[in-house]
């Protein structure tokens, strides 16, 4: 995967749907039409982002782990960075000196999955609070020896995703509830510290955009 930088990172065609989407703090529900997507098979990992930005995260394990201590803002430029490698159109126009983001969802460069694509992702037509047994999807504070672990070594989902639960959070692109918490972004999904009741995948947590956490990483979107 090192060798990467013809920009071919696995995706995965993310059929169109409908997903409900919940907010546990507020009581409320809402459902979401979901456009056909590209969803990367694995989360980005530590020598991808390498190779992509020439520079190293923050906390290195391995090669195939998923990179960490990457912050939302982080994730958004190495998204423009890799649309412009591969000669794709950014998705994401940044002004203010980094404080106005915008996504332009019809552009075709890569970008961070909406919340509701992830989870109607994760989910994978499934209707549970997991796709699977968990020992065996995921990397979570039981089973993960306190650490990362490479991608793709637990089972996939049913259309092909794999970590989607565990090993890391992921960030996603929305706003969490900006009347209360301001630009804190959602991220999804569970990670190696997290107990088993986080790994689920209607689990939302949230973080400002510019921190950085050693068990939060991202995973590319694209739109077709």
């Amino acid at each position: 995967m090192s060798n990467d930088m013809d920009m071919n990172y696995p995706m995965v065609l993310i059929p169109a749907g409908e997903v409900a989407l919940r907010d546990d703090r507020k009581k409320t529900e809402w459902s979401v039409q979901i456009q056909p997507f590209l969803l990367a098979r694995y989360p980005v990992t530590a020598d991808f982002y390498y190779a992509v930005t020439n520079q190293s995260p923050h906390s290195i394990d391995g090669n195939r782990k998923p990179a960490v201590n990457i912050s939302w803002n982080d994730a958004i430029r190495f998204c423009n960075l890799l649309s412009r490698k591969a000669g794709l159109k950014e998705c994401y126009s940044i002004s203010n000196g980094g404080e106005s983001i915008r996504c332009h969802w019809e552009a075709n460069g890569y970008r961070l999955p909406a919340e509701a694509e992830w989870q109607y992702a994760c989910k994978a037509g499934t209707v549970g609070y997991r796709y699977g047994e968990l020992d065996k999807i995921a990397w979570y504070n039981e089973n993960s020896g306190d650490g990362t672990h490479d991608v793709g070594t637990k089972e996939p989902n049913a259309w092909g995703l794999y970590d989607m639960l565990g090993n890391v959070w992921e960030w996603c692109w929305d706003l969490y509830d900006e009347q209360e918490y301001g630009s804190y972004r959602i991220f999804r999904g569970g990670s190696w510290a997290e107990e088993a009741r986080g790994c689920g995948a209607t689990v939302r947590r949230r973080s400002h955009p510019t921190f950085c956490i050693e068990d939060l990483g991202f995973r590319l979107a694209r739109s077709v």
